[in-house]
């Protein structure tokens, strides 16, 4: 097993038999390895530093109907909201003031907000908050509107494939979306110039070793500057409400193995890893992760935006509570970043 954790950090691959058999491991000490392994590749490329983002969840509104996701269109149990741009800006004014210099606007894919919305959101973030970086995450969009907000100043664009087997695919989503489609995006977005994220949950219901496999093989392939990695949790109003969730062990065995097949990418330390254990984030951190996403988002709406249950709200996972994410993040000897972070890919 050792020799696998040499081969795949010198070659960054191996064949398909020995990745199962990484992803198998049970033994703490050679888990250990791989994630020590992952974490120097990491400090290589971006030292022991962890940069933050500024997540702004400004919509739950969503055409889509995504069989886990608890903001689907046929949810009726949610409470909308939509954030107006006065209250965008605000969520950025204070994230800046706090010395966030990357927000992250996130959102279901809301036909309430317009391309040109959209576009007025990025020009002025731009315009007001001089050297940040914006992320958007707000779904599939036709190539013209994803170069459209490109030229409007966007930087980067979040779009997590989910699963790279069509088959799986169908089995999270509705016949009215499709895996090619969602490649065609990310390809697109990669060729407009954007710095790409994908990424996929792990133990999403009907997924197998062979599939996640293929997701390996996917990033490969695609080369993506960001891959969003973090466990399956579900929804109480989801078709999977009885699923068990992804477990800490196997995402953060992924998490190093991507950074170990891919060294220069942007790895989150996904919320959805802190609720699934009390450090979560900090295990994903040590096993090779070097991004956090605290929430700049209006305290009130935040428990509506509800793509799972029981999501975290200590403090330490929202941007007024910098401080706290900062202890944690120094208590594992990294530190955190506030800076653009700018993926080497």
């Amino acid at each position: 097993m050792l020799e696998l954790i040499a081969h795949l950090r010198v070659n960054q691959t191996l064949p398909d038999q020995e990745l199962k058999t990484l992803l198998m491991e049970t033994d703490q000490e050679v888990l250990n390895v791989l994630y020590e392994n992952a974490r120097q590749q990491c400090q290589r490329h971006y030292g022991k530093k962890i940069y933050a983002r500024g997540l702004i969840e400004f919509t739950n509104y969503c055409r889509n109907n995504c069989y886990y996701c608890g903001i689907r269109c046929e949810n009726r149990n949610v409470q909308r909201y939509r954030l107006s741009k006065e209250e965008i800006y605000a969520c950025v004014t204070e994230g800046y003031a706090l010395g966030f210099r990357t927000f992250v606007l996130q959102g279901g894919e809301d036909p309430g907000f317009t391309a040109k919305d959209i576009g007025e959101i990025v020009r002025w973030i731009k315009r007001s908050c001089p050297g940040c970086a914006v992320t958007l995450s707000f779904g599939e969009w036709e190539k013209d509107i994803y170069q459209y907000w490109y030229n409007c100043g966007a930087d980067r664009y979040l779009l997590r494939h989910e699963t790279a087997d069509e088959g799986h695919y169908k089995v999270l989503h509705p016949e009215k979306m499709s895996l090619l489609k969602r490649k065609e995006c990310l390809a697109q977005l990669k060729e407009i110039g954007y710095q790409t994220g994908a990424g996929f949950m792990v133990g999403s219901p009907g997924q197998t070793l062979d599939l996640l496999i293929a997701d390996l093989r996917y990033l490969q392939q695609l080369q993506p500057h960001m891959a969003g990695i973090g466990p399956f949790i579900p929804q109480k109003d989801t078709p999977f409400a009885k699923e068990t969730s992804g477990t800490l062990d196997m995402t953060l065995k992924l998490l190093a193995i991507v950074r170990l097949m891919l060294p220069k990418i942007l790895l989150p330390a996904t919320t959805a890893l802190g609720t699934i254990h009390p450090q979560g984030r900090e295990r994903g951190i040590l096993a090779g992760a070097n991004v956090v996403m605290p929430n700049l988002s209006p305290i009130a709406i935040r428990k509506q935006y509800q793509l799972y249950d029981n999501k975290i709200s200590t403090g330490e996972e929202s941007a007024q509570g910098r401080q706290l994410l900062e202890n944690r993040v120094r208590s594992i000897g990294y530190e955190l970043c506030m800076c653009r972070g700018d993926s080497q890919m």
